[in-house]
C-alpha cells in the first residue's frame, strides 16, 4: 500500500491544467465495442480506473494502440467472446465499477453479456436496477448464475420502446443508450441523465452513425441503426478535477490559474464555490482563483443558513460535496452540507474532526460545518482515503494543515487523479509518495 506524506502550510501558486474527464472516458472507451472499425480517442486521463478498463478490453481481444500520451486507437473487430464466461473476466469486472458500461455495447452488438457485481468507491449502496430495467424494456432477459454471483443477459433482438427511468442514473442512462443504438425502431428515454458525460457520449455515437436527438435534455430519442463506423473523439476536461483545484486554491492558494476548463460544461460548480465566499474569476476559458485571507459563506435571502446539496445535472454533482465540505471548514460562517445521493460519503468527516474541524455529522446524509475563518489552522494527522473524492478532500485538508500528514490507501486517489503529486509539486506543494 502506498501513502502520501504532506507537509502542510505551504502556499500554492501558478497554473494547472485539468486532465480528461474520468467518467466520460469510461463511457466512450466502452462505446468502442459497438463497431468493428477503428475509434480514436484523445485526452484520455492516465488514471487507474481508465487504465484497468483498457487492460480489460485488451484481454477481450480489442486491439489497442497508443498514438501519443492520452491518445489511443481502439478496434473491436475480433473479440474473444468466450472470455466473458471466464472466472478471470468476472474477477476483473468485480474490481472495476466502470466495467458495467460494457454491458450495453455487448448486449447491443453481440446479444449477450455477463454482469459481475462491480467494484468502485465504498460510498453506500449503488444499485444496478436502472440498467437491468432498461435492458428489460428493450427485450433482454437475464438469469443469475448460481455459485458465481453473476448475471447473464441475453437478447436475440432488441426492440425500441418508450421508457421512464426510475432514477436519472448516469451509468444507467449511458448503458441504455448504447444498448438502444441497434434496437429495432425508436427508443425514448425519459428521466435520462443529461450530464456533460452523457452529452459527449451521444455526440460521439452520432458521429459514428447513430441517430440520437434530445441531447442535453432528460428526454432522449434514439432511432435504431444497423451499423456504426469509426470516428475520432476528444474527451472534455474533468469538471470534478476543476472543482477540486478551485477548492485547493481557496484553501491554500496564492493565486492559481486553472487552464482550459471548458467553462460551458462546468454548470453550477463555480457558483457553488462562490456561495462559500470563494472568488472564482473567469478569464476566457480559464479560471483564476486569487489568494483568500478570508471567504464568507452567503446566507439565503430570508437569512437562513446556507445549504449545499447535490442533485442530478444540471444540479451540483455529488462528486464535489467532499471538496466543498473541506473548503467550508475555513470559511467565515456556517453551512449545511446535504449529500442526498449516497449514504456513506460523509463518513470521512471524522478524520477532519480529528484535525480540528468543527463539524456536526447529523446523519449519514447531512453535516453542519462551522467555519474557522482561517483563525484556527487544521492539525496534521494520519488518515486513510476511503474513496476517490474523500481522498482528494483529505489531501486538500492536509495541504492546509499545520504539520506533516500521512494519507494511506492513495490508490483510491490514483483511480481518479492523474500524477497528482507531481502536478501539485509544480505549484509549490510539499508532497511525497512512499510505500
Amino acid at each position: 500500500m502506498q501513502s502520501f506524506i504532506i507537509e502542510g502550510g505551504h502556499p500554492l501558486r501558478g497554473t494547472i491544467t485539468p486532465q480528461g474527464a474520468k467518467n466520460e472516458a469510461l463511457q466512450v472507451i466502452s462505446a468502442c465495442l459497438l463497431t468493428d472499425e477503428e475509434v480514436r480517442i484523445k485526452n484520455i486521463p492516465d488514471i487507474l480506473d481508465v487504465n484497468n478498463l483498457i487492460m480489460l478490453l485488451l484481454d477481450m481481444g480489442v486491439k489497442v494502440s497508443k498514438n501519443a500520451p492520452g491518445d489511443f486507437t481502439f478496434q473491436a473487430n475480433d473479440l474473444h467472446l468466450d472470455y466473458l464466461e471466464s472466472d478471470e473476466f468476472v474477477k476483473k469486472c468485480s474490481s472495476l465499477r466502470g466495467s458495467v458500461l460494457m454491458i450495453g455495447p455487448l448486449l447491443s452488438r453481440f446479444h449477450r453479456a455477463v454482469v459481475a457485481k462491480p467494484g468502485g468507491d465504498k460510498i453506500g449502496r449503488r444499485r444496478l436496477d436502472t440498467h437491468f430495467l432498461g435492458f428489460g424494456y428493450l427485450g433482454a432477459s437475464f438469469d443469475r448464475i448460481d455459485g458465481r454471483d453473476v448475471f447473464e443477459l441475453r437478447a436475440d433482438k432488441l426492440k425500441g420502446c418508450h421508457m421512464l427511468l426510475d432514477e436519472a442514473s448516469v451509468t444507467g442512462t449511458a448503458n441504455i443508450i448504447m444498448a438502444s443504438v441497434f434496437a429495432e425502431g425508436t427508443t425514448t428515454i425519459y428521466n435520462a441523465a443529461c450530464e456533460p458525460y452523457i452529452q459527449q457520449l451521444c455526440h460521439m455515437l452520432n458521429n459514428m452513425g447513430a441517430c440520437i436527438s434530445g441531447i442535453a435534455s432528460n428526454l432522449l430519442t434514439i432511432v435504431g441503426v444497423e451499423k456504426l463506423h469509426g470516428t475520432t473523439h476528444t474527451i472534455q476536461p474533468d469538471m470534478i478535477e476543476v472543482g477540486s483545484f478551485i477548492g485547493m486554491a481557496a484553501m491554500v492558494g496564492d493565486g492559481i490559474t486553472i487552464k482550459d476548463v471548458s467553462l460551458q460544461h462546468l454548470g453550477i460548480i463555480p457558483e457553488m464555490f462562490r456561495r462559500l465566499g470563494v472568488s472564482v474569476e473567469a478569464h476566457g476559458n480559464d479560471l483564476f482563483i486569487p489568494h483568500h485571507d478570508t471567504y464568507e459563506v452567503d446566507s439565503f435571502i430570508d437569512g437562513t443558513i446556507m445549504t449545499i446539496a447535490d442533485a442530478p445535472w444540471p444540479g451540483l454533482t455529488p462528486d464535489l460535496i467532499s471538496v466543498l465540505l473541506v473548503v467550508a471548514t475555513q470559511a467565515k460562517g456556517s453551512v449545511l452540507i446535504h449529500q442526498k445521493m449516497f449514504e456513506s460519503r460523509l463518513f470521512f468527516v471524522d478524520k477532519l474532526i480529528d484535525m480540528g474541524a468543527q463539524i456536526i455529522l447529523c446523519d449519514p446524509h447531512r453535516a453542519v460545518v462551522v467555519g474557522h475563518d482561517h483563525k484556527i489552522q487544521l492539525r496534521a494527522g494520519r488518515m486513510t482515503s476511503p474513496d476517490i473524492r474523500a481522498g482528494i478532500a483529505l489531501l486538500i485538508a492536509a495541504l492546509s494543515a499545520n504539520g506533516t500528514s500521512r494519507i494511506a490507501n492513495i490508490e483510491q486517489i490514483d483511480r481518479g487523479y492523474q500524477d497528482i503529486e507531481n502536478r501539485l509539486r509544480q505549484l509549490g506543494a510539499h508532497i511525497e509518495r512512499v510505500r
